[in-house]
């Protein structure tokens, strides 16, 4: 029995046009693993605890642990988000160093989930099934990339314990 290839395996167009609407006037989280903490703080000249009470907070998970996750601000943009003089203008404080969750986009298990799952997220963004051809081996990469540096968590209980 053949394992039937997922929709992307031909490769997805995807370029970044900068637009900003992953970035701002959505709620949604923005988990980070160790890397992304170390990458952000050197960026930022901060030690992990200065990082975490300056820019993170703890999300509640199924299992019983919280999750590392960047606040956002007030109106939902990302905490790193610097408005520029116009108002279509901006851009991430943080770019070169943001967390990988940022830098994979729309390269995401849940985005790829299916075709569908896919066009539903394109709708919002501009760049997808435009610009760049990505191949099915780049976003396999992508997907294993994010499988491979776990989010920070905190509280979970062990098997066991009482």
């Amino acid at each position: 029995m053949s394992e039937k290839s997922p929709f992307y395996a031909h490769g997805l167009k995807f370029s970044c046009t900068r637009c900003s609407v992953c970035w701002r006037h959505d709620a949604g989280f923005v988990f980070l693993s160790k890397k992304d903490a170390s990458l952000l703080g050197k960026a930022l000249n901060m030690g992990y605890r200065e990082l975490t009470e300056t820019y993170c907070r703890w999300i509640p998970s199924t299992n019983g642990s919280s999750q590392l996750s960047l606040r956002e601000k007030s109106n939902f943009d990302c905490v790193f988000w610097r408005q520029a003089e116009k108002e279509t203008d901006g851009c991430c404080s943080v770019y070169e160093s943001r967390p990988l969750q940022c830098r994979a986009f729309p390269f995401w298990d849940s985005v790829l989930d299916s075709k569908n799952s896919w066009n539903t997220t394109a709708r919002a963004c501009p760049g997808m099934n435009q610009g760049t051809l990505h191949s099915g081996e780049s976003i396999k990469k992508w997907l294993a990339m994010s499988q491979n540096e776990p989010i920070i968590s905190r509280g979970m209980k062990k098997r066991g314990d009482s």
